[in-house]
């Protein structure tokens, strides 16, 4: 075809369009930010939940623009409708913002929680985007850089029953690329009276780029995690616009990334075969295509101990089992961060008092790769985090997650705020507070036995020691008992007990001659500790007891010397 041809087939097929890219631009400014400022965005899909893995991307984004003083927004691409799930857009801000993730711009949620848009770049929903790709799908036809093909609605029926994957498979894949190609070249020869025949009997078509690249020439790129990257050019025909006039991933993104602004694309390293089909089409639209940035996928150890891809089954991959599980978001946070950045962890042991948002957070930092998903390394740093926090923090954060969670537990701790904050502060501050749990649902587990309704003996005392010297620890210390003792009185008591029954109140003449004694002064702690607390395993004894208050503890003790 010839120039005019062009011209005179872009007005066939979109007859319908009046504006030019030069009025896009217009539209679309342009954005007037500090030199340096970085544009980035976070583009999901609407089609399931906030994958374990997403936060990648969106926690670089984010920091890369708020980082930067520039614009970090939401679009979400919905322009497949068949994999759409409703309400996944609108569950997605609502969890990502849980997380304190927060766009400047975009689709947020309005007064009711539907998607509404928030800035001057929009629509933020490719949906409603439409026109807007038409525009510059009709100038692609124009500069002869693509072309339609035809098919009748039969066909494309047909087409939709086939199992695409089973018909290459079998085929001899050499013959079904070469017929490929053959029928590639047969579209690309479409007339312009072929064209007015087809639209004359109501045929639909879908847009296909008329790729120049040659798969045995490498594409030099430089992204921004991997490196230098050398890739064959694109020589697929890609669809553009499907049948229904709704543009494919490719097409609407290299459009919305320009007309919005997006200096950096952070995606999953899935996304690197389409690298260069997407710097091809920012070629022929004329723009300045983004700077790339494929992170590598997240993996797990199976129980074989190799490594797989966190799959969207796997234990961990769904961020809302996170906040049913209670873990807290700035936890969640942190290990995100550690992954990402192989420098958070030293900056973090000493700046322990600031927020991860306060790191320098560096793109040459990030592996090349990939990270290793741990629960277990997740659970250590939510320990260390949540051992900095208050009492009062605690307690707040505690019945929030249990008032949705574990209503009969948060009716406990409201019941009595000042208890539950004298017992969430037993071991807290100074250089070493105690790291007793890491997420919410283990709280009870460390606390319960403070309470009536979830105390019991969980550990026994082991038949080694006599059940008389036993029930003699417990009456002796219900003898001696002052509430108004402090821990050094407290402890002296106890270790006249220890006399008294023929244990070491000394650990060092103890370990000299540990033939000489029953046992010694812990083993008297033990007995008390197990008939208190029910278990091995508990907080300070003395602070304990005083929370407890002295009936209590008198009745517990108790309890026990009549079970023995």
């Amino acid at each position: 075809m010839e120039l005019q041809d062009f011209i005179t087939l872009a007005d066939l097929l979109f007859p319908h369009v009046t504006e030019t890219p030069e009025d896009m631009e217009k539209r679309f400014p342009p954005r007037q930010l500090p030199e340096g400022a970085k544009v980035t965005r976070f583009a999901p899909s609407p089609t399931g939940f906030v994958h374990f893995g997403g936060m990648f991307p969106v926690t670089t984004a984010e920091r890369l623009a708020h980082q930067s003083g520039g614009i970090f927004y939401l679009r979400i691409e919905d322009t497949d409708a068949q994999r759409e799930i409703p309400g996944a857009a609108e569950k997605l801000i609502t969890t990502l913002a849980a997380y304190g993730i927060h766009f400047d711009e975009g689709a947020i949620l309005d007064e009711n929680g539907k998607i509404a848009d928030h800035g001057a770049y929009g629509p933020y929903k490719q949906s409603l985007r439409g026109p807007i790709y038409h525009v510059y799908a009709k100038q692609l036809v124009r500069e002869g850089k693509a072309y339609p093909v035809f098919t009748t609605r039969e066909e494309l029926e047909q087409m939709a029953q086939v199992d695409k994957k089973a018909a290459i498979k079998a085929k001899d894949w050499h013959e079904a690329e070469a017929a490929q190609r053959e029928e590639q070249q047969r579209q690309r020869a479409i007339t312009l009276d072929e064209v007015k025949e087809q639209l004359a009997a109501g045929n639909p078509f879908y847009l296909r780029l008329l790729a120049d690249g040659n798969a045995e020439k490498k594409l030099i790129l430089t992204d921004l995690v991997k490196g230098k990257l050398e890739i064959p050019e694109n020589e697929e025909d890609a669809v553009l616009l499907k049948s229904d006039g709704i543009p494919t991933y490719h097409f609407a993104h290299a459009v919305d990334d320009h007309l919005m602004g997006t200096t950096h694309v952070i995606r999953g390293e899935e996304w690197l075969p389409s690298v260069a089909l997407h710097l091809m089409l920012f070629r022929y639209l004329g723009f300045r295509a983004p700077k790339y940035m494929h992170i590598a996928q997240l993996m797990k150890l199976d129980e074989n101990g190799s490594k797989k891809k966190l799959s969207k089954r796997d234990m961990g991959a769904n961020m809302d089992d996170y906040k049913q599980l209670g873990y807290v978001a700035e936890c969640v946070n942190e290990y995100v961060m550690t992954l990402l950045n192989s420098n958070y962890e030293e900056w973090h042991m000493q700046n322990p008092d600031k927020a991860y948002t306060d790191f320098p957070f560096s793109i040459k930092k990030m592996s090349a790769s990939g990270c290793l998903f741990d629960l277990n390394k997740l659970g250590d740093i939510s320990k260390n985090v949540l051992s900095r926090w208050t009492a009062e923090q605690i307690y707040d954060g505690l019945v929030a997650w249990a008032q949705e969670y574990d209503t009969e537990f948060a009716a406990l701790l409201t019941a009595d705020p000042d208890k539950a904050k004298a017992i969430f502060a037993i071991g807290r501050g100074g250089k070493k507070p105690r790291k007793d749990f890491g997420i919410w649902s283990e709280v009870k587990g460390y606390m319960g036995f403070f309470y009536d309704e979830y105390y019991r003996i969980e550990d026994t005392i082991p038949e080694t020691f006599s059940r008389e010297d036993v029930k003699a620890t417990l009456a002796a210390f219900k003898a001696s008992y002052d509430e108004a003792d402090d821990m050094n009185a407290w402890f002296d008591k106890v270790k006249a007990i220890a006399t008294e029954l023929g244990y070491a109140a000394d650990m060092k003449a103890y370990k000299a001659d540990p033939t000489a004694f029953k046992g010694n002064v812990a083993d008297i702690s033990m007995f008390l500790r197990v008939a208190v607390t029910g278990r091995f395993n508990a907080p300070d004894l003395y602070t304990v007891m005083h929370i407890l208050g002295k009936d209590t503890t008198f009745a517990r003790i108790d309890a026990l010397a009549a079970s023995l």
